[in-house]
């Protein structure tokens, strides 16, 4: 390679390590899916949206830029401190408390109807029983408002099989050998006729090989009926 040729190619790498730098300062580590939805015009700055299990804030870094009135909870006090940190970071003005340690999902201390977006990343799938998903799930359709937007990632059996947790309903070994609540596309489908909703997307899923299934399920609350 000629020494122009190689000038070039450094060039571009150097371009490309830019590029990349300065999207992630921007994006944070967004899911992909997520981005999908902010893309589509489905999540916007004027609507309030919780994070139901943000982890250290992967998903809030362009939320909290855009000035989204943001709530983040999760089981992890340290995630939530770092998740605090970041918001302050940024510049954002929110008051400390829309950052909670507020223990489970399935006891959300906000009223019916609060939110208007709900994300729930990689969480339901560490569901203990099948009552503790429902239950988890009903919480987050709880306080999310008619009209609103409900958006999971969560690990399926839809496309690979797993071999089961003896005795446990709808658990199953994935590769490293962790134990998951696996749920499948007759299942979701029930679930989303179930609560009535309306499924904003065909059932997508990313099978990461040999490993384990992660599908994006993403609904939207009807209105009520109104009589007369």
């Amino acid at each position: 390679m000629g020494a122009r040729a190689t000038e070039g190619v450094l060039r571009n790498a150097r371009y490309a390590q830019s590029v990349t730098t300065t999207l992630q300062e921007h994006f944070g580590q967004i899911d992909i899916y997520v981005f999908d939805q902010l893309l589509r015009g489905n999540i916007t700055p004027d609507m309030r949206l919780l994070d139901a299990g943000c982890g250290y804030g992967r998903n809030l870094v362009y939320l909290l830029r855009e000035g989204f009135e943001v709530f983040g909870m999760d089981a992890d006090a340290d995630a939530i401190d770092h998740v605090r940190q970041l918001s302050v970071s940024l510049g954002t003005r929110l008051p400390a408390e829309n950052f909670y340690y507020a223990g489970p999902i399935h006891q959300l201390p906000q009223t019916d109807g609060f939110f208007d977006v709900v994300l729930c990343n990689s969480v339901l799938h560490f569901a203990q029983s099948q009552r503790h998903f429902h239950a988890m799930l009903a919480e987050l359709w709880r306080v999310l408002r008619p009209g609103g937007l409900l958006f999971c990632r969560l690990g399926s059996r839809i496309g690979m099989d797993f071999p089961r947790v003896p005795g446990q309903a709808n658990h199953f070994y994935i590769a490293d050998g962790s134990e998951w609540f696996l749920v499948d596309e007759a299942m979701l489908l029930q679930l989303t006729a179930r609560l009535d909703a309306v499924l904003v997307d065909p059932l997508k899923t990313t099978v990461v090989q040999n490993y384990r299934c992660m599908t994006t399920w993403v609904l939207r609350k009807r209105y009520k009926k109104t009589e007369g």
